[in-house]
């Protein structure tokens, strides 16, 4: 069973980010993977400042001198895949996104990643500004992403998005998502299998 991270991408107050992040749980779950939210929230990074970067420090001693950091590189390296929830601020992505993904390294490495957007152009714009980043970091990113344009035109009297006309666009990120999941756990189980020099 494919092991998949939900990465909620935003820690702002009142934020809209938990509708969408527990729905893309839902349907993973649904679709059999093993599926666990991480919010950033429970992972309190600070400003990225340590003296070396994620891949020069990799198998050094003190790499990640902070708790959290440490926490949570062990959490990404559980992964064999990530959707991240995406809120566009100012025509980009959050910048405690951008934090949380530069305190990693080789843990990120040789696995799918797949995107949920949403603000007034589904997040189209932060979710492309995305995708380079995750290329430096040897990621697939999945063609495939939910964009939930103006999500509060579709809120109810309680506060609550209709998720309805995003179902299709899900179902087919999310096979694409096991299909590259299954084929990079193939890949990277083979290269952890040859012995190194």
């Amino acid at each position: 069973m494919l092991k998949i991270k939900v990465i909620l991408g935003t820690t702002r107050q009142q934020r809209l980010g938990d509708q969408p992040a527990k729905w893309i749980v839902e349907k993973a779950k649904a679709k059999g993977l093993d599926v666990e939210l991480l919010d950033l929230r429970d992972y309190p990074l600070p400003l990225f400042d340590e003296a070396m970067s994620p891949t020069a420090a990799m198998g050094k001693e003190g790499a990640y001198p902070y708790p959290v950091s440490a926490k949570w590189t062990a959490k990404i390296g559980e992964a064999d895949g990530f959707i991240f929830t995406v809120a566009e601020y100012n025509h980009g992505y959050p910048a405690v996104l951008k934090n949380a993904f530069d305190y990693v390294a080789k843990e990120w490495n040789k696995k799918p990643v797949a995107f949920v957007g949403y603000g007034t152009v589904g997040g189209a714009r932060a979710v492309e500004q995305l995708r380079p980043v995750v290329a430096e970091q040897q990621m697939v990113s999945i063609r495939t992403a939910v964009h939930m344009v103006y999500p509060w035109g579709l809120m109810d009297d309680k506060g609550i998005v209709n998720m309805t006309s995003f179902e299709s666009s899900a179902d087919a990120m999310l096979d694409q998502l096991i299909w590259w999941g299954e084929a990079l756990k193939v890949a990277r189980d083979k290269d952890a299998a040859i012995p190194s020099a």
